[in-house]
């Protein structure tokens, strides 16, 4: 195992805790990539399709490099009654990715969730864990301009 993956010491090599090595692999590196499943494959003796089965079956695991800025639109209640679903296609229309990519240059990728828990802000996203509140086309707009030019 590469000294890259290091880290997965910590965690006992039972077949078991095979979620717990795929957490820590993402916490470290955001995602979770081909190198990282060989490592993770070698040091709990699982095979790498037996990994792979479990990735695609948990939605917590992403096997896509995270963009720059991390988008999260929020489609709970609140925010999809007061347009939600426009926010959406703004944001895709502006960034030119659908929910769960990220962008060519790496900068943005988006994701939809559940409840920001902003709800009288509605509707909102957050860009890296920044709330941006009462949105509509033209702030939306204004805002993913901005992170694009830092």
């Amino acid at each position: 195992m590469e000294k890259k993956y290091g880290f997965l010491e910590k965690i006992d090599r039972e077949p078991s805790n095979l979620i717990k090595g795929l957490q820590a692999v993402q916490g470290v590196e955001g995602f979770v990539s081909d190198e990282s499943i060989k490592a993770v494959s070698e040091y709990f003796g699982i095979p790498e399709v037996e990994i792979e089965g479990v990735l695609s079956f948990y939605a917590q695991f992403k096997r896509v490099k995270p963009g720059k800025y991390k988008v999260s639109l929020c489609d709970g209640t609140a925010c999809h009654i007061k347009g939600s679903t426009l926010v959406h296609n703004w944001v895709c229309g502006e960034l030119g990715i659908k929910d769960g990519e990220t962008d060519k240059d790496g900068n943005f990728s988006l994701e939809t969730v559940a409840c920001l828990g902003c709800c009288s802000l509605a509707p909102v996203m957050s860009v890296n864990g920044r709330v941006y509140a009462k949105l509509d086309r033209k702030t939306t707009t204004k805002i993913l301009k901005e992170y694009a030019s830092k």
